[in-house]
């Protein structure tokens, strides 16, 4: 075999193919791998436009051999290993080539198609540089050809849509410089090593080697071993006064956790915990002074050992406005503080710093990312904010105003720290409740209702409150009409409730959700009234609850935030960016798989705006990608679509026909292949429990699980569905499975089997119940990140199963997503309904009696095709 370090460009040049054979598992890279390439890129992209010296990103390996297959001169290589980078940058590229394509720029367009996707003047298989599995070829060849389903359904698909909208958000920003720096880095920046087998190798040998490997190395046994390697006379010494006593304190994850902010507090702000060991090595290898000075670096290393400790256990720090600080970014989740909280507690202990001064400083952190929760600013590159911090505070100053100074003098992009003014605007009307995590929306409202220095303060841990609507999501007509007073023509109440529900002013907290319920404001008066938090008796002292009292709160509240949360130094502070709404929007079309469409206000409820703002928005904002998806209510096209100057694309309806849309003799487009809010944000990478709010059921809340699920199918379903569900269920536990709910007041019903995996038991479930509204969601977002549905083609066999099933009407465009069907069905199609949930079973065993190999490019275990 031959290695030879080289780049994506100089690998596919010339006339070549890239074939995957069948024993590799499908492309299975997802958001989150693709993300960390896209920060790596960003990273270079950054470097090199700052004209900075660019050493480049190694990017992994890839394994070829020849096929043995001559073809004039076209080369041919098998895709041993390294397949799922091959083709995420081949869809990068196709993404890249297309972005061109939308900017005019059709010679760069070209030039691209023509030297790293194609063989040009080949035909048929030919033609493709990279040549997938059949599972993968036409959903891939679909980008590569530019056809109307290109960016449909499963991983191929989302890695193009990931890459059209990453393009087109940098851009806006960017411009055309940034766009050709992303190119550069993509082709020529990402060092790949190249291995070649010769002629005659046992390939799948190869292949089973590289992927049978045992339990590897951490980071920090690596550089453990390294450190004691380089200490011969000092090493049992030091590993048992300093070493050990370190690692039993953190236990090996937050010991892995230390090396690598050990390496960004000492100013590697670009370090990456995948390659820890290798900047430290680097690191230790430039001290002079032998054992005695590597020895003092493991004992300060022992020191923020402790440090780590106080940031991830606030109990343990002494001073209580420092453990208050620490405790509030803790409860907001996350590792983005630890580089920050880590040096200003080296600054207190070392006495440059006072326990208040690194207090202010996180106070400040805290206003930065509450600000921007607010704001609905995405959080990508709050990481990187964070890690650069240590380096680049001016020392000179107390900590917490050099923390504020840098928060507010970043010119623009991910740094951006809103103003009052945009934080009041966000305030009225973003739709908070959908912002962030939930954890994240429950302690704003906690430090707001702290802020009313109650007499008895309320003791958090043992309260079990939860975000409470007062307006509820699921209004009784008594809401409409008491909403009907505050509207006029050109809104209706449906159209004002959606734009305050979710609003702030309309949120509050409770231990009382059940009881709350959609009931009217009168009886919610009552149980707020009788709440220990002052902000639910200021609620209940009123004596109406629609728009105005809403608003009126939100300004309350508003004065609030501002105080708890100061903003940047204004003579220093950036104007804000473009509204963030518009930017969400024009992402979550960019996310849409072809042969999916939505509404209009199935977008204003994503972005926490109305249905008419995002009617002119799409009309006014030329070439906004995919605007031809969004449809009336009624699945229709609008009847005052336009495209915009210059976008001409002909028919909207032919053009969604064409991407595989389905329209009835009404010309409404088929209700199935419908996204919903709820759906757009899952594409968008946002927690689905955002949005899937059960209707409460107060009646059986003391109820257990079980006895709550069988009270709400029996009272809200017929006897024929309700033993139809029911002997479903049974059938299920006689596979070998069981049943698990959810704890909401809906109680849902999970139909789970469990699979002794190591480390730890693996649960796969391939539907979730819900008697109280009659639905059943076929969990596909669930399913793609467990083996062995991760691979694509044993979800698609799942929904062709379900969907010969009258009554079932599942989406292709839905695949990563969780599509439903009618409860009722199992009234009259149970028994084909159970022979389906054997079929899962059945799959869920032979995949693990077979215990197959993973291609060692992108995670997760894979499996042979069956």
């Amino acid at each position: 075999m031959h290695a030879q370090e080289t780049t994506f460009s100089k690998l596919v040049q010339g006339e070549m193919q890239f074939q995957v054979p069948l024993y590799q598992r499908t492309y299975s890279w997802q958001q989150e791998e693709l993300r960390q390439l896209w920060e790596d890129v960003l990273e270079l992209v950054e470097e090199r436009l700052a004209e900075r010296p660019v050493a480049g990103h190694f990017l992994g390996s890839v394994v070829l051999a020849p096929t043995g297959v001559a073809a004039g001169t076209m080369q041919r290589w098998l895709v041993v290993d390294g397949q799922q980078r091959l083709t995420t940058l081949m869809l990068a590229f196709t993404a890249l080539r297309d972005h061109y394509r939308e900017l005019g720029a059709d010679r760069k367009a070209a030039r691209i198609n023509d030297l790293l996707l194609v063989n040009t003047y080949r035909e048929g298989d030919d033609h493709y540089r990279l040549l997938p599995t059949q599972a993968d070829r036409d959903a891939f060849t679909a980008c590569v050809e530019s056809t109307p389903r290109a960016g449909g359904p499963g991983n191929i698909g989302a890695a193009y849509r990931f890459f059209l909208g990453a393009l087109a958000e940098g851009a806006e920003s960017g411009g055309e410089q940034w766009t050709a720096a992303v190119e550069t880095v993509l082709g020529g920046q990402l060092s790949i090593v190249a291995i070649t087998a010769a002629e005659g190798d046992n390939v799948y040998r190869i292949f089973e080697s590289i992927n049978n490997t045992g339990v590897g190395l951490s980071q920090s046994d690596l550089l453990r071993n390294y450190i004691f390697m380089c200490l011969p006379t000092r090493g049992e010494a030091v590993y048992r006064s300093r070493w050990l006593p370190m690692q039993e304190l953190l236990g090996p994850d937050n010991l892995e956790l230390l090396v690598w902010l050990d390496l960004v507090v000492s100013g590697n702000s670009r370090a990456k915990q995948s390659e820890t060991y290798r900047d430290q090595k680097k690191r230790l290898e430039a001290l002079r002074g032998g054992e005695a000075a590597l020895e003092q670096e493991v004992a300060a290393l022992a020191e923020r050992a402790e440090r780590l400790m106080r940031i991830l256990e606030p109990a343990r720090e002494q001073d209580p406005g420092l453990r208050l600080a620490l405790e509030r970014l803790d409860r907001w989740g996350g590792l983005t503080h630890y580089p920050l909280a880590l040096h200003l507690l080296d600054r207190v202990d070392s006495g440059q710093a006072s326990a208040a001064d690194a207090a202010q400083a996180l106070a400040y952190a805290e206003s930065y990312l509450v600000r921007r929760l607010f704001a609905g600013l995405s959080t990508t590159g709050n990481n990187r904010v964070f890690m650069e911090l240590p380096k680049e505070l001016d020392n000179n100053l107390p900590s917490a105003e050099a923390v504020r100074r840098h928060l507010s003098r970043h010119p623009a992009g991910p740094r951006l720290w809103p103003r009052d003014e945009t934080v009041r605007e966000a305030i009225r009307t973003r739709a908070f409740y959908k912002a962030g995590r939930g954890g994240q929306r429950f302690q704003v409202l906690r430090r707001l209702e702290e802020s009313y220095e109650a007499s008895e303060p309320v003791d958090y841990a043992r309260a079990r409150l939860t975000v409470e609507h007062v307006l509820p999501q699921n209004p009784a007509q008594e809401w409409f009409d008491l909403l009907a007073e505050e509207t006029d023509d050109a809104q209706s109440p449906g159209e004002l409730h959606a734009g305050l529900v979710h609003t702030l002013g309309n949120l509050t907290l409770s231990a009382d959700n059940a009881r709350l319920s959609n009931h009217p404001f009168r009886r919610k008066q009552e149980i707020l009234d009788a709440s220990a938090l002052r902000m639910n008796q200021q609620i209940a002292a009123q004596a109406r609850w629609g728009r105005a009292e809403i608003l009126t709160r939100a300004e309350e509240l508003t004065e609030r935030a501002l105080e708890l949360w100061p903003g940047p130094i204004e003579d220093l502070a950036p104007a804000d960016a473009q509204s963030p709404v518009w930017t969400e929007l024009r992402a979550a079309l960019r996310a849409m798989p072809t042969g999916t469409w939505t509404t209009y206000g199935e977008l204003a409820a994503l972005v926490g705006t109305h249905a008419m703002p995002v009617g002119n928005y799409l009309v006014s904002k030329a070439g906004v990608y995919g605007a031809h998806r969004v449809l009336t209510a009624d699945g229709r096209v609008a009847e005052g679509f336009r495209w915009a100057d210059g976008h001409d694309q002909g028919d909207p309806r032919a053009l969604l026909e064409a991407e595989g849309i389905s329209f009835d003799d009404a010309g409404r487009a088929r209700r199935s292949q419908r996204l919903t809010a709820t759906e757009l944000a899952a594409l968008l990478g946002r927690d689905p429990e955002d949005f899937a709010v059960p209707t409460p059921s107060p009646d059986h809340a003391q109820l257990s699980a079980d006895a709550r699920f069988e009270a709400q199918l029996r009272d809200n379903q017929t006897p024929s569905t309700a033993d139809g569900v029911r002997a479903a269920l049974s059938a299920w536990e006689e596979l070998g499975g069981y049943r698990d709910y959810g704890k909401a007041s809906e109680t849902s019903c999970y139909p789970a089997i469990q699979v002794d995996d190591d480390p730890r038991p693996r649960v796969l479930w391939p539907v979730t119940l819900y008697p109280v509204t009659g639905v059943v969601e076929v969990v596909f977002q669930h399913l793609k990140r467990r083996p062995p549905f991760d691979d694509e083609p044993l979800r698609r066999e799942l929904m062709t199963r379900l969907n010969k099933i009258d009554g079932i009407d599942l989406a292709e465009a839905k695949l990563d997503l969780r599509p439903s069907f009618p409860l009722e069905v199992f009234a009259d199609h149970g028994e084909e309904i159970r022979t389906v949930l054997e079929w899962f079973v059945h799959v869920v065993a032979l995949a693990e009696a077979r215990r197959p190999l993973d291609d060692g490019d992108g995670g997760g275990s894979g499996h042979a095709m069956f």
